[in-house]
């Protein structure tokens, strides 16, 4: 086992210890020195931090941009994109560096903004991108797929963001890169680059694993599922398909290059695509 996948491993489990340890103390007579109650947590955090950071020498021997295809038609803004800063996502862990994350904005519909207090949530239909197809960037096959978890309602509030940063995600990352993706799709481009689909909509998987795609084919619809605000497509580019050890690999799309947070693009539906 990668010394990577036995440090996520031991990661999640001191989580869980150390919730279960608090609810105990909560519950019934500690079965530790309170004191002690947190050493599962300092642990859990020194590993977060190391797994989540990389070494200038490993940084200065990345790889150059992989071109492919943009995983989505029609006019999308991006969020959190490697093209502002690296790791896009604040951290390396689940091969995050270079991943973005775009949401449909096609102007004619207009997509729900922030407020700070009401409503707290929102349901997904109000958001244009909830539905909208997701395309293979590239010719190849499927090594993972699942398409189960729900899609919860929007985190786009003052309160449901500040539940979602302190209980939610923590809780997610417990469960490791299906609660932090949600349905997800992974594709094996060849040459040791993976692509990597996340909160797909549930039920709207296409493909399994196993299957051949090609450039441009639908395999899954946007959505809602895993830590997300609200409905948007993230998608990075890794080195290996298992995401506990997976590490980040840049990527440009094809007529589009890396577009920055907050920059507007739109994709033109290829000529008899689906």
């Amino acid at each position: 086992m990668p010394v990577r996948k036995a440090a996520m491993i031991v990661y999640r489990c001191c989580w869980i210890v150390f919730v279960a340890l608090v609810l105990v103390s909560f519950l019934a007579e500690p079965v530790v020195p309170y004191g002690l109650t947190f050493v599962p947590a300092a642990v859990a955090v020194v590993i977060g931090l190391l797994v989540g950071r990389r070494g200038r020498g490993e940084a200065a021997q990345e790889r150059p941009p992989v071109e492919i295809a943009p995983p989505v038609t029609g006019r999308w803004t991006a969020l959190n994109s490697p093209a502002v800063k690296v790791p896009s996502h604040g951290t390396h862990g689940y091969g995050q560096s270079h991943a973005i994350d775009i949401v449909a904005e096609p102007g004619t519909v207009g997509r729900p903004p922030f407020r700070w207090l009401w409503p707290v949530v929102r349901p997904n239909t109000d958001f244009p991108a909830f539905g909208a197809p997701v395309l293979a960037v590239a010719d190849g096959t499927v090594v993972h797929a699942s398409g189960g978890r729900r899609d919860h309602l929007s985190r786009n509030s003052g309160p449901a963001l500040a539940y979602l940063m302190l209980v939610e995600a923590s809780l997610r990352d417990m469960s490791g890169a299906r609660g932090i993706f949600g349905n997800h799709v992974v594709l094996d481009l060849g040459e040791g680059v993976y692509a990597v689909y996340a909160h797909l909509r549930r039920g709207s998987l296409q493909v399994a694993a196993g299957d051949t795609v090609r450039e441009g084919q639908p395999i899954a619809r946007c959505g809602n599922s895993g830590n997300s605000t609200e409905p948007h497509v993230h998608f990075q580019l890794t080195d290996h398909p298992d995401l506990d050890v997976a590490r980040g690999v840049p990527f440009t799309w094809r007529g589009v290059g890396v577009p920055a947070g907050g920059e507007a693009f739109v994709v033109q539906e290829a000529v008899g695509g689906d």
